[in-house]
Protein backbone atom coordinates (compact mmCIF):
# COMPACT_ATOMS: atom_id res chain seq x y z
CA UNK A 1 0.00 0.00 0.00
CA UNK A 2 1.13 3.73 -0.14
CA UNK A 3 3.85 4.74 1.95
CA UNK A 4 3.52 7.24 4.57
CA UNK A 5 6.18 9.40 5.68
CA UNK A 6 8.52 12.63 4.75
CA UNK A 7 7.93 13.02 0.67
CA UNK A 8 11.43 12.47 -0.98
CA UNK A 9 12.27 10.55 -4.39
CA UNK A 10 11.29 6.70 -4.31
CA UNK A 11 14.06 3.90 -4.39
CA UNK A 12 14.68 1.73 -7.08
CA UNK A 13 17.90 0.18 -8.64
CA UNK A 14 20.76 2.01 -9.45
CA UNK A 15 21.97 0.28 -12.51
CA UNK A 16 24.48 0.48 -14.46
CA UNK A 17 26.97 3.78 -14.39
CA UNK A 18 26.11 4.24 -18.46
CA UNK A 19 22.95 2.38 -19.14
CA UNK A 20 21.11 2.60 -16.25
CA UNK A 21 18.70 -0.33 -15.64
CA UNK A 22 18.03 -0.16 -19.70
CA UNK A 23 19.96 -3.71 -20.57
CA UNK A 24 18.13 -5.35 -17.47
CA UNK A 25 14.67 -4.18 -18.28
CA UNK A 26 14.97 -5.00 -22.05
CA UNK A 27 16.08 -8.89 -20.94
CA UNK A 28 13.48 -9.20 -18.69
CA UNK A 29 10.71 -7.37 -18.86
CA UNK A 30 8.16 -8.75 -15.83
CA UNK A 31 10.70 -10.30 -14.32
CA UNK A 32 12.58 -7.01 -13.62
CA UNK A 33 9.58 -5.53 -12.58
CA UNK A 34 8.62 -8.15 -9.96
CA UNK A 35 11.88 -8.37 -8.32
CA UNK A 36 11.78 -4.56 -8.00
CA UNK A 37 8.78 -4.62 -6.32
CA UNK A 38 9.86 -7.04 -4.08
CA UNK A 39 12.84 -5.08 -2.76
CA UNK A 40 11.25 -1.48 -3.06
CA UNK A 41 8.12 -2.08 -2.66
CA UNK A 42 4.70 -0.48 -4.54
CA UNK A 43 6.27 2.82 -5.91
CA UNK A 44 9.73 2.98 -6.81
CA UNK A 45 12.02 4.66 -9.53
CA UNK A 46 13.19 3.39 -12.64
CA UNK A 47 15.76 6.79 -13.15
CA UNK A 48 16.01 9.96 -12.74
CA UNK A 49 12.45 10.93 -14.41
CA UNK A 50 10.50 7.42 -14.06
CA UNK A 51 8.64 6.07 -11.42
CA UNK A 52 7.02 2.49 -11.73
CA UNK A 53 3.27 2.39 -9.36
CA UNK A 54 1.99 -1.23 -8.84
CA UNK A 55 -0.65 -0.33 -5.93
CA UNK A 56 -3.90 0.14 -6.76
CA UNK A 57 -4.94 2.69 -4.67
CA UNK A 58 -1.83 5.11 -5.78
CA UNK A 59 -2.93 3.89 -9.30
CA UNK A 60 -6.27 5.37 -9.08
CA UNK A 61 -5.28 8.39 -7.67
CA UNK A 62 -3.08 8.96 -10.53
CA UNK A 63 -5.76 8.44 -13.15
CA UNK A 64 -8.28 10.76 -11.07
CA UNK A 65 -6.10 13.12 -11.57
CA UNK A 66 -5.43 12.93 -15.27
CA UNK A 67 -6.31 16.63 -16.79
CA UNK A 68 -4.79 18.31 -13.45
CA UNK A 69 -1.62 16.97 -12.04
CA UNK A 70 -0.93 14.46 -14.46
CA UNK A 71 -1.68 14.12 -17.75
CA UNK A 72 -1.55 10.87 -20.58
CA UNK A 73 1.21 9.58 -22.32
CA UNK A 74 3.26 11.91 -24.61
CA UNK A 75 3.34 10.86 -28.49
CA UNK A 76 6.69 8.68 -29.29
CA UNK A 77 9.64 10.38 -29.49
CA UNK A 78 7.78 13.81 -28.27
CA UNK A 79 11.29 15.00 -26.16
CA UNK A 80 10.26 18.76 -26.00
CA UNK A 81 7.59 17.64 -22.86
CA UNK A 82 5.74 20.82 -23.23
CA UNK A 83 3.45 19.68 -20.53
CA UNK A 84 1.11 22.75 -20.80
CA UNK A 85 0.48 21.78 -25.04
CA UNK A 86 -0.77 18.65 -23.50
CA UNK A 87 -2.52 19.64 -21.12
CA UNK A 88 -4.59 21.56 -23.18
CA UNK A 89 -5.05 18.71 -26.02
CA UNK A 90 -6.43 17.02 -23.00
CA UNK A 91 -8.92 19.41 -22.38
CA UNK A 92 -9.97 19.84 -25.74
CA UNK A 93 -10.43 15.52 -25.84
CA UNK A 94 -12.13 15.90 -22.69
CA UNK A 95 -14.90 18.11 -24.54
CA UNK A 96 -14.68 15.87 -27.20
CA UNK A 97 -15.39 12.31 -25.07
CA UNK A 98 -18.28 14.10 -23.72
CA UNK A 99 -19.45 14.27 -27.82
CA UNK A 100 -18.63 10.93 -28.38
CA UNK A 101 -19.89 9.12 -25.33
CA UNK A 102 -23.61 8.66 -26.24
CA UNK A 103 -22.43 6.77 -28.94
CA UNK A 104 -20.26 4.46 -27.06
CA UNK A 105 -21.99 3.75 -24.29
CA UNK A 106 -23.99 0.04 -23.67
CA UNK A 107 -27.39 0.52 -25.25
CA UNK A 108 -24.91 2.15 -28.40
CA UNK A 109 -22.95 -0.74 -28.56
CA UNK A 110 -25.92 -3.25 -28.82
CA UNK A 111 -26.97 -2.19 -31.84
CA UNK A 112 -24.47 -3.62 -33.40
CA UNK A 113 -24.16 -7.26 -32.20
CA UNK A 114 -24.83 -8.90 -35.13
CA UNK A 115 -22.66 -6.84 -37.60
CA UNK A 116 -19.65 -7.83 -35.34
CA UNK A 117 -20.26 -11.72 -35.32
CA UNK A 118 -21.19 -11.45 -39.19
CA UNK A 119 -17.31 -10.02 -39.18
CA UNK A 120 -16.24 -12.25 -37.21
CA UNK A 121 -17.30 -15.30 -39.80
CA UNK A 122 -15.93 -13.71 -42.57
CA UNK A 123 -12.76 -13.07 -41.23
CA UNK A 124 -12.26 -16.89 -39.77
CA UNK A 125 -13.92 -18.19 -42.71
CA UNK A 126 -11.34 -17.30 -44.83
CA UNK A 127 -8.74 -19.34 -43.49
CA UNK A 128 -11.14 -21.85 -41.92
CA UNK A 129 -9.05 -24.57 -41.53
CA UNK A 130 -5.76 -23.69 -41.94
CA UNK A 131 -3.17 -22.57 -39.64
CA UNK A 132 -3.01 -19.03 -39.13
CA UNK A 133 -1.59 -16.04 -36.45
CA UNK A 134 -3.95 -15.60 -33.99
CA UNK A 135 -3.09 -12.20 -33.36
CA UNK A 136 -3.27 -11.05 -37.12
CA UNK A 137 -6.16 -12.48 -37.49
CA UNK A 138 -7.87 -10.67 -34.45
CA UNK A 139 -6.46 -8.00 -35.88
CA UNK A 140 -8.43 -8.02 -39.38
CA UNK A 141 -11.26 -9.15 -37.02
CA UNK A 142 -11.47 -6.22 -34.98
CA UNK A 143 -10.35 -3.66 -37.93
CA UNK A 144 -13.21 -4.38 -39.51
CA UNK A 145 -15.20 -4.27 -36.99
CA UNK A 146 -14.37 -0.54 -35.33
CA UNK A 147 -13.32 1.00 -38.82
CA UNK A 148 -17.70 -0.18 -39.41
CA UNK A 149 -18.53 0.74 -36.15
CA UNK A 150 -17.01 4.61 -36.64
CA UNK A 151 -17.77 5.21 -40.29
CA UNK A 152 -20.31 2.48 -41.59
CA UNK A 153 -19.87 2.65 -45.37
CA UNK A 154 -17.08 4.79 -45.68
CA UNK A 155 -14.95 2.79 -44.01
CA UNK A 156 -13.10 0.65 -46.98
CA UNK A 157 -9.56 1.05 -46.54
CA UNK A 158 -9.50 2.22 -43.41
CA UNK A 159 -8.58 -1.33 -41.28
CA UNK A 160 -5.08 -1.23 -43.65
CA UNK A 161 -3.82 2.14 -42.61
CA UNK A 162 -4.93 0.62 -38.91
CA UNK A 163 -2.31 -1.93 -39.63
CA UNK A 164 -0.25 0.35 -41.32
CA UNK A 165 0.32 2.60 -37.94
CA UNK A 166 0.28 -0.61 -35.24
CA UNK A 167 3.14 -1.92 -37.29
CA UNK A 168 4.98 1.87 -37.49
CA UNK A 169 4.44 1.99 -33.99
CA UNK A 170 6.10 -1.31 -32.67
CA UNK A 171 9.40 -0.21 -33.20
CA UNK A 172 8.77 2.25 -30.56
CA UNK A 173 6.87 -0.02 -27.89
CA UNK A 174 9.36 -2.44 -28.23
CA UNK A 175 12.38 -0.37 -26.83
CA UNK A 176 13.28 1.49 -24.15
CA UNK A 177 15.73 3.76 -26.51
CA UNK A 178 14.20 7.11 -27.44
CA UNK A 179 15.72 9.61 -30.21
CA UNK A 180 14.95 12.71 -31.23
CA UNK A 181 12.29 13.09 -34.25
CA UNK A 182 14.35 15.21 -36.40
CA UNK A 183 16.44 12.29 -36.74
CA UNK A 184 15.64 10.74 -40.25
CA UNK A 185 15.97 7.01 -39.30
CA UNK A 186 13.66 4.79 -40.73
CA UNK A 187 11.55 4.12 -38.08
CA UNK A 188 10.65 7.71 -38.02
CA UNK A 189 9.60 8.32 -41.52
CA UNK A 190 7.92 5.10 -41.07
CA UNK A 191 5.44 6.20 -38.29
CA UNK A 192 5.13 9.70 -39.82
CA UNK A 193 4.08 8.30 -42.92
CA UNK A 194 1.75 5.85 -41.89
CA UNK A 195 0.25 9.08 -39.18
CA UNK A 196 0.10 10.91 -41.87
CA UNK A 197 -1.83 8.66 -44.39
CA UNK A 198 -4.56 7.56 -41.63
CA UNK A 199 -4.86 11.17 -40.75
CA UNK A 200 -5.64 12.46 -44.14
CA UNK A 201 -7.92 9.82 -45.26
CA UNK A 202 -10.13 10.38 -41.81
CA UNK A 203 -9.90 13.90 -42.28
CA UNK A 204 -11.33 13.54 -46.50
CA UNK A 205 -14.07 10.95 -45.10
CA UNK A 206 -15.27 13.47 -42.59
CA UNK A 207 -15.21 16.76 -45.00
CA UNK A 208 -17.03 14.05 -47.39
CA UNK A 209 -19.88 13.15 -45.26
CA UNK A 210 -20.47 17.04 -43.64
CA UNK A 211 -20.73 18.80 -47.07
CA UNK A 212 -22.39 15.53 -48.87
CA UNK A 213 -26.05 16.86 -49.92
CA UNK A 214 -29.12 15.34 -49.26
CA UNK A 215 -27.26 12.58 -46.73
CA UNK A 216 -28.27 12.53 -43.36
CA UNK A 217 -25.14 12.01 -40.96
CA UNK A 218 -24.94 8.10 -40.65
CA UNK A 219 -26.25 6.26 -38.13
CA UNK A 220 -22.27 5.18 -37.09
CA UNK A 221 -20.52 7.13 -34.75
CA UNK A 222 -19.03 9.65 -37.49
CA UNK A 223 -22.69 10.95 -37.79
CA UNK A 224 -23.32 11.31 -33.88
CA UNK A 225 -20.05 13.58 -33.90
CA UNK A 226 -21.60 15.63 -37.01
CA UNK A 227 -24.60 16.44 -35.39
CA UNK A 228 -22.88 17.17 -31.95
CA UNK A 229 -23.54 20.56 -29.84
CA UNK A 230 -21.49 22.38 -29.70
CA UNK A 231 -20.17 21.45 -33.01
CA UNK A 232 -16.74 20.43 -33.27
CA UNK A 233 -14.59 21.40 -36.44
CA UNK A 234 -13.65 18.26 -39.01
CA UNK A 235 -9.60 18.36 -37.63
CA UNK A 236 -11.26 17.60 -33.97
CA UNK A 237 -13.69 15.08 -35.42
CA UNK A 238 -10.82 13.26 -37.30
CA UNK A 239 -8.83 13.26 -34.44
CA UNK A 240 -11.22 11.77 -32.27
CA UNK A 241 -11.81 9.12 -34.98
CA UNK A 242 -8.38 8.75 -34.85
CA UNK A 243 -8.14 7.95 -31.42
CA UNK A 244 -11.04 5.51 -31.23
CA UNK A 245 -10.10 3.54 -34.11
CA UNK A 246 -6.57 2.75 -32.77
CA UNK A 247 -7.51 2.18 -29.05
CA UNK A 248 -10.74 -0.09 -30.56
CA UNK A 249 -7.68 -1.95 -33.00
CA UNK A 250 -5.05 -2.81 -30.79
CA UNK A 251 -6.49 -3.34 -27.31
CA UNK A 252 -9.43 -5.92 -28.28
CA UNK A 253 -7.57 -8.14 -30.85
CA UNK A 254 -4.29 -8.59 -28.36
CA UNK A 255 -7.03 -10.01 -25.46
CA UNK A 256 -8.72 -11.67 -27.97
CA UNK A 257 -5.45 -13.69 -28.88
CA UNK A 258 -5.03 -14.32 -25.21
CA UNK A 259 -8.97 -15.87 -25.01
CA UNK A 260 -7.95 -18.15 -28.27
CA UNK A 261 -4.92 -18.70 -26.16
CA UNK A 262 -6.73 -20.29 -23.22
CA UNK A 263 -9.20 -21.78 -24.70
CA UNK A 264 -6.76 -23.95 -27.18
CA UNK A 265 -5.67 -25.05 -23.83
CA UNK A 266 -9.23 -26.01 -22.35
CA UNK A 267 -11.31 -27.77 -25.15
CA UNK A 268 -14.10 -28.68 -22.09
CA UNK A 269 -14.21 -24.76 -21.47
CA UNK A 270 -14.59 -24.56 -25.59
CA UNK A 271 -17.10 -26.96 -24.90
CA UNK A 272 -18.82 -24.60 -22.21
CA UNK A 273 -19.19 -21.87 -24.20
CA UNK A 274 -20.58 -23.84 -27.28
CA UNK A 275 -23.47 -25.07 -25.07
CA UNK A 276 -24.31 -21.73 -23.69
CA UNK A 277 -23.78 -20.01 -27.02
CA UNK A 278 -26.69 -22.21 -28.45
CA UNK A 279 -29.17 -21.95 -26.02
CA UNK A 280 -31.68 -24.73 -25.00
CA UNK A 281 -32.00 -26.25 -28.67
CA UNK A 282 -32.63 -29.79 -29.88
CA UNK A 283 -29.70 -31.86 -30.23
CA UNK A 284 -30.17 -31.42 -34.32
CA UNK A 285 -30.83 -27.55 -34.22
CA UNK A 286 -28.60 -25.54 -36.47
CA UNK A 287 -26.56 -22.73 -33.84
CA UNK A 288 -28.05 -19.96 -33.23
CA UNK A 289 -28.12 -17.73 -35.77
CA UNK A 290 -26.22 -13.94 -35.25
CA UNK A 291 -28.73 -12.08 -35.75
CA UNK A 292 -30.01 -13.42 -32.60
CA UNK A 293 -26.34 -14.30 -30.42
CA UNK A 294 -26.83 -11.96 -27.22
CA UNK A 295 -23.82 -10.71 -25.15
CA UNK A 296 -26.38 -10.10 -22.62
CA UNK A 297 -27.36 -13.98 -22.37
CA UNK A 298 -23.97 -15.15 -22.42
CA UNK A 299 -22.46 -14.54 -18.55
CA UNK A 300 -19.93 -17.75 -19.02
CA UNK A 301 -18.53 -16.05 -22.12
CA UNK A 302 -18.22 -12.94 -20.67
CA UNK A 303 -16.74 -14.18 -17.31
CA UNK A 304 -14.08 -15.54 -19.68
CA UNK A 305 -13.23 -12.27 -21.30
CA UNK A 306 -13.02 -10.61 -17.96
CA UNK A 307 -10.49 -13.42 -16.44
CA UNK A 308 -8.32 -13.22 -19.57
CA UNK A 309 -8.48 -9.44 -19.31
CA UNK A 310 -7.44 -9.93 -15.68
CA UNK A 311 -4.58 -12.38 -16.53
CA UNK A 312 -2.93 -10.40 -19.46
CA UNK A 313 -4.39 -7.06 -20.02
CA UNK A 314 -3.30 -5.67 -23.08
CA UNK A 315 -3.00 -2.35 -21.55
CA UNK A 316 -0.05 -3.87 -18.81
CA UNK A 317 1.26 -0.19 -18.30
CA UNK A 318 -0.56 2.83 -18.40
CA UNK A 319 1.74 5.84 -18.97
CA UNK A 320 1.07 9.72 -17.00
CA UNK A 321 3.49 12.35 -17.10
CA UNK A 322 3.09 14.95 -14.01
CA UNK A 323 2.49 18.27 -14.96
CA UNK A 324 3.01 19.80 -11.97
CA UNK A 325 5.12 19.01 -8.80
CA UNK A 326 2.91 16.20 -6.75
CA UNK A 327 2.97 13.73 -3.90
CA UNK A 328 2.34 9.97 -4.63
CA UNK A 329 2.06 7.24 -2.18
CA UNK A 330 4.25 9.27 0.37
CA UNK A 331 6.92 10.16 -2.75
CA UNK A 332 7.91 13.59 -4.09
CA UNK A 333 7.24 13.44 -8.38
CA UNK A 334 8.87 16.92 -10.55
CA UNK A 335 7.41 18.05 -13.66
CA UNK A 336 7.72 15.67 -16.60
CA UNK A 337 8.20 12.73 -14.36
CA UNK A 338 6.97 10.14 -16.39
CA UNK A 339 4.51 7.22 -13.59
CA UNK A 340 4.18 3.90 -15.10
CA UNK A 341 1.26 2.03 -13.66
CA UNK A 342 0.85 -1.47 -13.79
CA UNK A 343 -1.90 -3.44 -14.05
CA UNK A 344 -0.50 -6.90 -14.76
CA UNK A 345 0.79 -7.17 -11.55
CA UNK A 346 -1.64 -5.14 -9.75
CA UNK A 347 -3.76 -8.11 -11.25
CA UNK A 348 -1.56 -10.84 -10.07
CA UNK A 349 -1.29 -9.27 -6.24
CA UNK A 350 -2.15 -11.97 -3.80
CA UNK A 351 -3.10 -9.22 -1.53
CA UNK A 352 -6.26 -8.24 -3.94
CA UNK A 353 -6.71 -11.99 -5.54
CA UNK A 354 -7.35 -14.86 -4.30
CA UNK A 355 -4.88 -17.65 -6.33
CA UNK A 356 -3.82 -14.79 -8.59
CA UNK A 357 -2.18 -16.83 -11.03
CA UNK A 358 -5.10 -18.96 -11.18
CA UNK A 359 -6.89 -18.79 -14.86
CA UNK A 360 -10.78 -19.27 -13.23
CA UNK A 361 -13.88 -17.49 -15.04
CA UNK A 362 -15.82 -18.47 -12.25
CA UNK A 363 -14.87 -16.05 -9.97
CA UNK A 364 -17.01 -13.51 -12.06
CA UNK A 365 -20.07 -15.51 -12.12
CA UNK A 366 -21.25 -14.00 -8.74
CA UNK A 367 -20.47 -10.89 -8.43
CA UNK A 368 -16.36 -8.92 -8.64
CA UNK A 369 -14.07 -11.51 -6.53
CA UNK A 370 -12.10 -8.03 -5.94
CA UNK A 371 -11.81 -4.85 -4.71
CA UNK A 372 -12.81 -2.12 -7.59
CA UNK A 373 -9.65 -0.34 -7.72
CA UNK A 374 -7.63 -3.81 -7.92
CA UNK A 375 -9.43 -4.39 -11.61
CA UNK A 376 -8.37 -2.01 -14.54
CA UNK A 377 -7.84 -3.68 -17.84
CA UNK A 378 -9.39 -0.34 -19.18
CA UNK A 379 -7.83 1.96 -17.04
CA UNK A 380 -9.91 4.67 -14.87
CA UNK A 381 -10.71 7.81 -13.52
CA UNK A 382 -11.76 10.40 -16.71
CA UNK A 383 -9.58 9.03 -18.56
CA UNK A 384 -11.06 5.56 -18.88
CA UNK A 385 -11.25 4.32 -22.14
CA UNK A 386 -14.23 5.64 -23.81
CA UNK A 387 -14.24 2.45 -26.13
CA UNK A 388 -14.50 0.01 -22.94
CA UNK A 389 -18.11 -1.24 -23.10
CA UNK A 390 -18.14 -1.87 -27.15
CA UNK A 391 -15.10 -3.50 -26.49
CA UNK A 392 -16.06 -5.92 -23.50
CA UNK A 393 -19.20 -6.52 -25.88
CA UNK A 394 -17.22 -7.21 -29.18
CA UNK A 395 -14.92 -9.79 -27.17
CA UNK A 396 -17.62 -11.47 -25.76
CA UNK A 397 -19.64 -12.27 -28.64
CA UNK A 398 -16.30 -13.11 -30.59
CA UNK A 399 -15.11 -15.55 -27.79
CA UNK A 400 -18.99 -17.31 -28.12
CA UNK A 401 -19.80 -17.07 -31.89
CA UNK A 402 -16.18 -18.72 -32.12
CA UNK A 403 -16.68 -21.60 -29.78
CA UNK A 404 -20.49 -22.02 -31.34
CA UNK A 405 -18.73 -22.69 -34.96
CA UNK A 406 -15.63 -23.59 -34.49
CA UNK A 407 -12.79 -25.92 -32.91
CA UNK A 408 -9.39 -24.39 -31.73
CA UNK A 409 -6.34 -26.14 -32.61
CA UNK A 410 -3.21 -25.07 -31.69
CA UNK A 411 0.27 -26.52 -32.42
CA UNK A 412 2.28 -24.15 -30.16
CA UNK A 413 -0.10 -23.16 -27.24
CA UNK A 414 1.92 -24.89 -24.84
CA UNK A 415 5.40 -23.35 -25.82
CA UNK A 416 4.40 -19.33 -26.16
CA UNK A 417 4.44 -17.18 -23.77
CA UNK A 418 3.03 -13.60 -23.27
CA UNK A 419 4.93 -10.43 -24.94
CA UNK A 420 5.51 -7.64 -22.69
CA UNK A 421 5.77 -4.99 -25.08
CA UNK A 422 3.03 -2.68 -26.47
CA UNK A 423 0.00 -4.72 -25.89
CA UNK A 424 0.38 -7.64 -24.05
CA UNK A 425 -0.80 -10.79 -26.18
CA UNK A 426 1.27 -14.30 -26.82
CA UNK A 427 3.54 -13.93 -29.01
CA UNK A 428 3.72 -16.42 -32.13
CA UNK A 429 0.51 -18.05 -31.25
CA UNK A 430 -0.73 -19.95 -34.43
CA UNK A 431 -3.63 -22.00 -34.40
CA UNK A 432 -6.02 -23.91 -36.79
CA UNK A 433 -10.06 -22.73 -36.67
CA UNK A 434 -12.22 -25.55 -38.28
CA UNK A 435 -15.78 -25.51 -38.55
CA UNK A 436 -17.48 -27.65 -36.03
CA UNK A 437 -18.74 -30.70 -37.73
CA UNK A 438 -15.79 -31.09 -40.29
Amino acid sequence: MARQGTPGRPPGPRGHWLTGNTRAYEADRIGFLRRCHREYGDVFSYDEQTVFVIDPDVTHQVLARTGESFVTELAPFDMRRDLDEAAEQAASWMSARRAVWPALNRSAAAASDRRTVEILDAVLADGAGREADVLTTMRAFTARAIAEYCLGADSGGVPALLHEVIDATKPFTDSSYEFPAWLPIPRHRHFFRAYRRLTDALTGIVRQRRTAHGRTPGSDLLGSLLVADPGMPDATVASTLHSILMGGHGVPAAGLTSVVWELARRPRLLGDLRAEANGPADGDAEPTAAATLSAARLPLAEAVVRETLRLYPPAWLMTRTARTAAELGGWSLSPGDDVLLNAYLIHRDPRWWQRPDDFDPTRWLHGRPAPGPAYLPFGAGPRVCLGSALALRQLTLATARLAQRFTVESPNAASVAPEFMGRLAPAGLRARFTPVGN
